[in-house]
């Protein structure tokens, strides 16, 4: 996520903290490198100059650069401006109405439509019964993407096909949201290549006579200040409430997420790191500078360890952990929950540390894992000490691998065991008492 922009930084940091002592050229240097970054980033200029005066203020003043660790606190510094600069944190929506309408706006090619899913799953999760109503009369096959992507993800579509005028569209179905007890419509309205008043004139007569509680505008973190710009022109002609930044999974110059609060007055709501559904999060712009300047994101890694997790599961792992039980196919199960929370790289990135060490993790190793411990007997997966040479040939055979694969695979596993044996040995010395993992 922002990866660019992420290495910079990073970059100009350490060198800056390996200074013992700071003075105010040291400082002077890396605010222009980190201006350079932003920049090229695709930050709007007007928002790096204040941003870079603001730091700068604060930072070769006396007490920073006489303080004990002078290149922490200027990181500090730079943490606390970036926070500010992206606006508040995540902000639920007001989900006591009744019938909650979301009105989805956006250029064509911006995402609004797999955006539009993201958003009815993440409010059924909490509850609410989502349609997604298709109101793009405009694009070719608009609508059949739409009632594939629903048809996916289990989430109804009205469709209209033989209706041309999206206003009639959305007017029925509020009956069918009635009659079917649908309390969350999502309107997926037509975008353009561009803006033009055309567009503007149906997206605001819709917005009158539907009167949505809330107005998202959907825009591709990829093409940088643009964005800022597209999004300041639909918010001047339609009151947007909020911002919802897709492809931020891409190496994306991440102008957008920093400059979008400070030009529009607007909060980004929600991010999308991914095509897939679940690759969908509400925007919390601590959390991600945390990310960007590698410190990792520790509540968002324990929110999607949440998500996944089998608490009966959990429990049944904690006592075999104090026990010393754990068997391959616990292994197992926890290699397939680790894999629903997304992809790996960015599991790590999120853990304090893992992001500096730049680790490129081959996800095609964890499906090579899953394959030698599914080509298992159950037998086999309880007591691991039974294998043999012949037992390692059919396995490696059945998964279609190699015999020194699955002997790497048994060697970790033990090599594990040991660990957990050794940690369990030392805290009922220290008179902790097993294992705390539940």
């Amino acid at each position: 996520m922002l990866d660019n922009l992420s290495d910079r930084l990073q970059s100009i940091f350490r060198n800056l903290k390996s200074f013992g002592k700071l003075t105010e050229s040291n400082v002077s240097e890396a605010l222009r490198e980190v201006r350079k970054a932003l920049l090229e980033a695709d930050v709007n200029y007007k928002v790096v100059k204040g941003f870079i005066n603001s730091v700068k203020e604060k930072a070769v003043g006396e007490t920073v650069l006489k303080s004990i660790t002078p290149g922490q606190q200027v990181v500090k510094i730079v943490h606390d401006e970036l926070v500010s600069l992206m606006g508040n944190d995540f902000e639920e929506i007001n989900l006591s109405y009744p019938m909650l309408m979301v009105m989805m706006v956006g250029l064509q090619g911006s995402g609004k439509t797999t955006t539009s899913c993201k958003l009815a799953k993440y409010y059924e999760k909490k509850g609410r019964k989502p349609l997604m109503v298709a109101c793009d009369t405009q694009r070719p096959a608009a609508m059949e993407q739409l009632e594939a992507i629903g048809k996916q993800n289990n989430i109804p579509v009205f469709c209209l096909k033989e209706e041309k005028d999206p206003l009639k569209i959305c007017k029925k179905s509020l009956e069918y949201a009635k009659e079917n007890g649908r309390d969350f419509l999502v309107f997926d309205t037509a975008g353009r290549l561009h803006i033009d008043e055309e567009l503007m004139d149906e997206l605001k007569l819709i917005k009158k006579e539907l009167k949505p509680q809330y107005i998202f505008f959907v825009i591709d973190a990829m093409i940088g200040q643009d964005a800022v710009n597209v999004a300041k022109s639909f918010d001047e002609s339609l009151s947007i409430e909020g911002v919802i930044l897709t492809k931020l999974d891409g190496d994306t110059r991440g102008g957008a997420a920093i400059s979008v609060k400070e030009v529009t007055g607007k909060d980004i709501k929600f991010i999308g790191v991914g095509e897939h559904v679940k690759n969908f999060e509400p925007f919390h712009p601590e959390r991600m500078v945390s990310r960007i300047l590698g410190m990792g994101d520790i509540v968002s890694l324990v929110e999607k360890a949440q998500e996944v997790a089998d608490l009966a599961e959990m429990e049944k792992l904690g006592k075999k952990l104090r026990k010393q039980k754990l068997d391959l196919e616990d292994f197992l199960a926890q290699l397939k929950q680790i894999k629903k929370m997304g992809p790996l790289e960015e599991l790590l990135g999120m853990i304090p540390g893992f992001s500096k060490m730049k680790m490129k993790v081959d996800e095609k190793e964890l499906v090579r894992t899953e394959a030698i411990i599914s080509s298992m007997t159950l037998e086999e997966r309880r007591n691991p000490v039974l294998f043999n040479g012949s037992r390692k040939k059919r396995i490696a055979k059945g998964s279609g691998t190699s015999i020194q694969d699955v002997n790497i695979l048994l060697k970790n596993f033990f090599m594990m065991g040991k660990m957990m044996s050794k940690m369990n040995k030392m805290q009922n010395k220290m008179g902790i008492g097993g294992i705390p993992w539940q």
